[in-house]
């Protein structure tokens, strides 16, 4: 089958309703080989599903569980999270500053 009767079938599959707009766009993306929009998830990175993935732990905890969250996300041991956050807390405390910003947005399990 060739290009022009496979966008036919999606422009006919469109107008008829049985694919809404965002359906009939990344089928039509797909078709032409074009690189999927980072909105549609298909383009998305490794470490940007990861970012999204976060999420502070309710079990493996000390204080907010940010570093066992992080710990489940990248799979290293929580414990190693935790000696880092502690050397660089006695760097001028940006462990610290950097603790509390992702105690406050990264959302909890």
């Amino acid at each position: 089958m060739e290009l022009s009767d496979e966008l036919a079938k999606l422009q006919e599959l469109h107008q008829r309703g049985a694919l809404s707009d965002e359906e009939f766009a990344r089928a039509k993306a797909r078709l032409l080989g074009a690189p999927a929009s980072p909105a549609d998830g298909l383009g998305q990175s490794p470490a940007i599903g990861a970012l999204n993935a976060l999420r502070r732990s309710r079990n493996d905890r000390w204080i907010a569980g940010v570093c066992g969250g992080i710990a489940r996300a990248t799979g290293v041991e929580s414990w190693i999270w935790r000696l880092l956050a502690a050397v660089l807390l006695m760097c001028g405390g940006a462990g610290l500053f950097v603790y509390l910003l992702l105690w406050l947005f990264v959302p909890s399990e």
